[in-house]
């Protein structure tokens, strides 16, 4: 199993290579990986259960465990077989110029790929993991047409429906595994833990969501935007199944509980009645079966959801019998769309003729979606309603909305099919082109299959019986074209009777349809997201005035209010801290010049000034850092301020010379200084003094050669407090996209042409790009010119040896920093680009796929995240080196920083400078 999915992530990832070299073609290479898992399904059905684990992340409790019995193999059957059809329809669907082609095969078969592992998922964790894979690759596929604003909106609805029942359904999924005592979901079926009704909530809010049941129900007709191919396999056999196949895969488990049973039966007769009348006033034959989808979902729902092992049964028909006549039906509707240039059925009239072949189709998939014998649609309805006649009140009700609910199916199956193939009066035949066998084989062969496989239900049955043996005994049902008793076939007549008189009546219908305003899962989605805008609308209008003084001081008193509080609430009797007032007499002279400089930062006027003197506070830090034995710290402190004061000098120039600052405000800010520094050492002593555990200092030097390290500060970076540093370089990619996205309003200006063509021969420049004669400093572009390459060795130096000695990825990120900035000081911001030619988004992306990779390649493994491998080198000049996977976390961190150096240059920098040009000009 694991090789099918291996295989279809192959297979995504080389899409785009086939598509340019294949085009359209490409696709029934790619249909090789699904018709592959086809094939191995069929071996799997003779062979289940087939069992796979291993572990993954031990620490996370999560293995990768797959387990395919006979639900999975039906699940893997339509995943696989219905994805490879889409895929062979998909070669003549597209048109051989289309864009975007590569990106659709890849998105496609990954898709299914990521079905297929949610269905074989034998831990629900994985599970879980590869559900959202397939809410994120559904959102692609639905939003082909990035153009296309129905086509973002669709797919937004869509992805922010499934993924709000996703998060609930993780939160569920978490209490059923830790009540359990495993994630095993065969363990847990087995023995069914004790659940409270809220864990069992979040689980039915993730599973509903996915498969469309109301309040849900919207976003599967807006999803119609996407291609017909996409709407016959995501909404017909795959995704919206996910969610069916999660209440089947649990129903053993908590079925017989009401918490469980009672949602899922009562929101699945809703379901059912709103989506197939909505269907009657449907137009477009497209959003016509996706509404009918959407009742037959809600007719699922309540099979699986009753908890009983008749009612699974006839799930189980009826979810294999919808899968191919609405697949079908989908896909004839791509045929019909793609022939006429059209899907109203009220511009379409007389295609029973001009397209014969595709109406036996229609009306093959039609019958069986309509229940009429001899079907697989009609094999699940019998047992569907034969399951129900227990004589119980609950019973009696799910089986009356079953029968309305069928008698709906039967109206808006005669409307497709009137609506599509009929002749219409005052309606001239609609011009149809030709269509092409690859088009036309596959929704033929589904619906074929829909008849062919009816006469052998008593084969599934039993074949089920694996599934359907884990739930309670029922009353002996059992699938067959007829099953003996007269009261569900007398049933199934009385529902096709309702749904002739309701097409016959359409007209009627469909004025009192308009007159009607039923529950609109759409209007309330809407109406929330409206209320949601406003509201944050107002809040941001209140909280956000653009005075970062005034969010600095709302900040600094939350801090101050909660010290004060929870110095108050944990104060211990006495404080056991030695307070010593210095250990060395050149910290009190530090401090001293620290006080100055803060002092005088406060009331300067000039701004430079207070840049420089703020300066001062930072350097003063770093010999503090330098006094108490920590050159780690102190280098990059002193290297960080160093660059702080560029960016403070770059964006001066758009400042006025002085600040306008009021002496009460000087007072304010001065009281809340020393509020927020007397409560930050009360804190800190109070924290001392509280201390329940040994320091942790004294083990830092063994942790540090655990680690493999001789450098503690670094050891704690990589290793021991690793997930801080990979948290700290996600800040800075955030700082730089707050820079860029505030200095350039629409994106970033990669390049930076120099205006005024070449420059006069003979003229000799230190640097590749410089400034106008009259602003050029020649002294400081040798010196640029010396140094830099220089400066750039000494970064990666910093960076290599930092496990070892004072160093590391963000100290070396800060000088190369540096060094690009001296570059850009020297030669302007033509120099600047010439500098660092490579994207600061692109150094950026590298570098935390790097930090991310590495810390999650040892999952993959089976080992601890950021488990590290070292290797001792000998290397001419540089000596002895110690070089281990925390080398590559910290490349990641150097390019992240260099990538916001970039950025932040670019934005405060170079796009200042072309401003200030503009307005001389």
């Amino acid at each position: 199993m694991e090789s099918l999915l291996i295989l279809h992530a192959v297979a995504a990832i080389c899409a785009p290579w086939l598509a340019r070299r294949l085009g359209r073609g490409s696709f029934a290479v790619l249909a090789v990986p699904p018709a592959c898992g086809f094939g191995y399904t069929v071996w799997a059905a003779a062979n289940e259960p087939v069992t796979s684990a291993r572990p993954w992340a031990p620490a996370l409790g999560m293995e990768l465990a797959f387990r395919a019995d006979s639900l999975a193999v039906l699940m893997m059957a339509l995943v696989t077989g219905v994805g490879a059809l889409v895929l062979i329809y998909s070669t003549r669907y597209f048109k051989a110029g289309d864009e975007g082609l590569g990106r659709y095969g890849g998105v496609m078969v990954a898709f299914a790929g990521s079905m297929l592992g949610l269905v074989v998922a034998d831990d629900l964790l994985l599970l879980y993991v590869f559900w959202e894979l397939t809410t994120v690759f559904s959102y692609l596929l639905i939003g082909y047409h990035p153009e296309s604003r129905t086509s973002r909106r669709a797919a937004l609805v869509a992805v922010t429906v499934t993924t709000f029942g996703g998060l609930a359904m993780l939160a569920g999924l978490v209490l059923i595994g830790e009540a359990a005592g495993t994630y095993r979901v065969s363990a847990i079926v087995a023995d069914p833990p004790p659940v409270a009704a809220g864990t069992l909530a979040l689980v039915l809010v993730g599973a509903l969501s996915k498969s469309a049941i109301f309040p849900f129900s919207l976003w599967l007709p807006a999803a119609m935007a996407a291609p017909t191919p996409v709407s016959a396999y995501l909404h017909a056999a795959a995704m919206v199944k996910a969610g069916i196949y999660l209440l089947a895969r649990l129903g053993p488990a908590f079925g017989d509980l009401t918490w469980w049973r009672a949602p899922a039966v009562g929101l699945g007769v809703l379901t059912m009645l709103l989506g197939g009348w909505r269907a009657l006033r449907e137009t477009d034959l497209k959003r016509l079966l996706a509404y009918g989808t959407v009742s037959q979902l809600g007719f699922l729902t309540v099979l699986f959801g009753a908890g009983t092992r008749d009612s699974a049964l006839a799930g189980v028909a009826m979810l294999l019998g919808h899968a191919l006549f609405k697949a079908a039906l989908f896909l004839v509707v791509g045929v019909i769309d793609r022939g006429t240039g059209t899907r109203d059925l009220r511009a379409l009239s007389g295609l029973r003729r001009s397209m014969p072949w595709v109406c036996v189709v229609s009306l093959l998939a039609g019958a069986s979606m309509a229940g009429l014998p001899p079907f697989v649609g009609f094999v699940g309805k019998e047992a569907a309603l034969e399951s129900l006649l227990t004589g119980e009140p609950a019973a009696t009700a799910m089986l009356a909305g079953i029968v309305l609910g069928s008698a709906l199916t039967a109206a808006y199956t005669l409307r497709f099919l009137w609506g599509a193939f009929a002749g219409k009066p005052g309606l001239e035949p609609t011009p149809v082109r030709r269509t092409e066998a690859a088009m036309f084989a596959p929704p033929a062969l589904l619906s074929a299959l829909g008849l062919a496989l009816a006469p052998l239900a008593s084969v599934y049955d039993t074949a089920m019986s694996g599934y359907t043996g884990t739930f309670p005994p029922g009353h002996g049902t059992h699938l067959a074209l007829w099953s003996g008793a007269p009261v569900p076939l007398a049933l199934s007549a009385l529902a096709l009777l309702g749904g002739v008189a309701l097409f016959l009546a359409r007209e009627p219908v469909a004025r009192l349809g308009t007159r009607l305003h039923l529950l609109d899962s759409g209007h309330v989605y809407w109406s929330l997201m409206r209320r949601l805008d406003l509201f944050f609308v107002q809040f941001t209008g209140v909280t956000q005035r653009g005075s970062l003084p005034d969010y600095l001081m709302l900040a600094l008193s939350a801090m101050v209010g909660l010290g004060v509080f929870a110095i108050g609430y944990g104060r211990p009797a006495s404080l056991e801290v030695a307070v010593v007032a210095w250990e060395r007499p050149e910290q009190p002279v530090v401090v001293v010049l620290l006080v100055a400089a803060a002092l005088l930062a406060l009331y300067a006027r000039a701004y430079i000034l207070v840049a420089v003197v703020s300066g001062l506070t930072g350097y003063g830090t770093a010999l503090l850092f330098l006094v108490h034995g920590s050159p780690d710290l102190a280098l990059t402190q002193f290297l960080a301020e160093t660059l702080s004061l560029v960016v403070f000098a770059l964006v001066l120039r758009r400042l006025p010379l002085e600040a306008d600052r009021g002496r009460v405000d000087l007072r304010l800010r001065l009281a809340l200084g020393v509020a927020v520094g007397v409560v930050a050492t009360g804190a800190g002593m109070l924290a001392m003094s509280a201390r329940a555990a040994e320091p942790a200092g004294a083990h830092m030097a063994s942790a540090a050669q655990t680690a493999g390290a001789h450098n503690i500060v670094s050891a704690l970076l990589l290793d021991i407090r690793a997930w801080d540093t990979m948290g700290e370089s996600s800040v800075i990619v955030v700082l730089a996209l707050g820079v860029t996205s505030m200095v350039f309003l629409r994106r970033r200006t990669y390049s930076i042409e120099r205006e005024g063509g070449e420059q006069p021969p003979g003229r000799t420049h230190w640097l590749a790009s410089t400034l106008p004669a009259g602003e050029r400093a020649l002294l400081f572009e040798i010196v640029a010119r010396l140094t830099f390459h220089s400066v750039m060795l000494l970064s990666v130096f910093l960076l290599v040896i930092g496990h070892s000695r004072v160093g590391g990825g963000f100290a070396g990120g800060i000088v190369a920093g540096l060094a690009i900035t001296v570059r850009y000081l020297a030669g302007g911001r033509y120099e600047l680009a010439r500098a660092v030619p490579a994207h600061a988004g692109v150094l950026m992306g590298v570098g935390l796929t790097l930090s991310t990779g590495t810390a999650l390649t040892g999952l993959l493994f089976g080992q601890a995240a950021l488990d590290i491998l070292a290797v001792d080198l000998a290397v001419p000049v540089l000596g002895h080196l110690h070089l281990s996977t925390g080398l590559v976390f910290d490349l990641g961190v150097y390019l992240a920083v260099i990538g916001l150096v970039q950025d932040v240059l670019r934005g405060l920098g170079a796009e200042l400078d072309r401003q200030i040009d503009a307005e001389a000009a």
